[in-house]
């Protein structure tokens, strides 16, 4: 039961995005103006920007989905990385986490180096330079499904993989902040967030159990901050996540059993599992529409490095820790399975689509990048294949 809702939940998070992004890709191409009218459906006259190149700024849809909807998305993978922290998680052990951290910063630096190197010998790193991050991301629960579905349930690459991800994704989540800000950056806005952080700290000394006033007051003012200092607001409840009420050992979210959690932490998470796979299927609705003739050599790059740049970044990184880190890899699992295991991390997709959207300005780069992000989708099946190859055999 454990491992079958493990496998639900992340089957039921990449259909419906998957789903969404059919759907817009398909809508853009069939019936382009009815799309932009959808994508840029206005609510109100301006945006909550207090800077004045901001005036005149209407709420869209899309703007209401990626801006605000989605910090809720972002919140959940920031939640994931912060139990694994906790006492008793999976990253809390310095030794056990440091491989699976160092692989992950392997399988970020190797697409990235990847892209730059291929857009230099285009000619063409001044125009396609600024999305060297997209193909650093690894969408967790995509890659995770082709994992079990390629090594089995009791394979130890499974889990290590897991580890990894988590590790990726704290990483990503401080490259978005730090690298795509959304306009000049203020950081004296970032204040109402700091003093967001002191409020839920307060409010936790305080000993209130639900999470619910966590988001409507400290998530708030810490998401007004991110927004007024220019930094993208979709990360704006990262701040709050740690200072949420936890009463346990920090187990992943993916390994979850059926026993009903109380705290504060994992009463978010199961409160707004369900709703955000719901907002990752407008998000690919709302991002995915560009025209199939959007390819061109950054779509290639991104693929390219995310294919090959992801195993090898991972790979070359394990044989490091090993032999100069005295690092160790779980038994049964050597460069066959680290080889395999990359190519599923090689799955961008969620993520590296978020990156294009902020990396590029709207326009045929941007296009060509998520279709980059959305081809890496193929990398599930380059994992099929090389395991294939490699004799890599699954647990039963």
């Amino acid at each position: 039961m454990r491992l079958k809702r493990a496998t639900d939940y992340v089957f039921d998070n990449s259909l419906l995005l998957i789903a969404g992004a059919v759907v817009g890709l398909s809508w853009a191409n069939l019936a382009p103006h009815g799309y932009e009218w959808l994508r840029d459906l206005s609510f109100l006259t301006f945006r909550p920007q207090l800077q004045a190149e901001a005036a005149g700024h209407g709420v869209t849809l899309q703007y209401l989905v990626n801006d605000v909807l989605m910090a809720f998305f972002f919140a959940l993978a920031g939640k994931e990385v912060w139990a694994a922290m906790l006492p008793g998680g999976a990253l809390c052990e310095r030794r056990r986490a440091a491989l699976p951290v160092l692989c992950a910063l392997g399988g970020m630096a190797g697409p990235a180096l990847v892209f730059v190197a291929g857009g230099a010998f285009l000619g063409q790193l001044g125009e396609v330079g600024r999305g060297w991050a997209i193909p650093c991301a690894t969408d967790i629960a995509f890659s995770y499904l082709i994992a079990r579905l390629v090594f089995g349930k009791e394979h130890p690459a499974t889990p290590f993989l897991l580890l990894l991800a988590i590790a990726d994704d704290a990483f990503g989540l401080l490259i978005i902040a730090l690298f795509y800000p959304q306009k000049q950056v203020t950081l004296s806005w970032l204040a109402l967030s700091i003093a967001a952080v002191l409020m839920g700290l307060a409010m936790r000394r305080l000993k209130v159990k639900s999470f619910w006033w966590y988001l409507v007051f400290p998530g708030t003012l810490s998401w007004a901050g991110f927004e007024l200092a220019g930094i993208h607001p979709a990360l704006g409840f990262l701040p709050i996540i740690p200072t949420l009420p936890h009463a346990r050992t920090g187990e992943a979210m993916l390994v979850w059993g059926t026993s009903p959690r109380t705290d504060a932490l994992d009463a978010f998470e199961s409160a707004w599992k369900r709703p955000v796979e719901v907002i990752l299927g407008f998000f690919g609705l709302l991002n995915a529409g560009v025209a199939l003739s959007a390819f061109s050599a950054v779509t290639g790059l991104v693929l390219v490095a995310l294919l090959a740049g992801k195993p090898a970044g991972i790979a070359l990184s394990a044989l490091v820790g090993r032999r100069f880190l005295g690092l160790h890899l779980p038994r049964g699992v050597g460069i066959r399975e680290l080889l395999v295991l990359g190519c599923a991390a090689g799955i961008g997709f969620t993520v590296a689509f978020f990156v294009a959207t902020v990396a590029f300005a709207p326009g045929p780069l941007q296009d060509a990048a998520k279709m980059g992000a959305l081809a890496s989708c193929l990398a599930a099946l380059v994992a099929v294949v090389a395991a294939k190859l490699l004799g890599v055999r699954r647990a039963a």
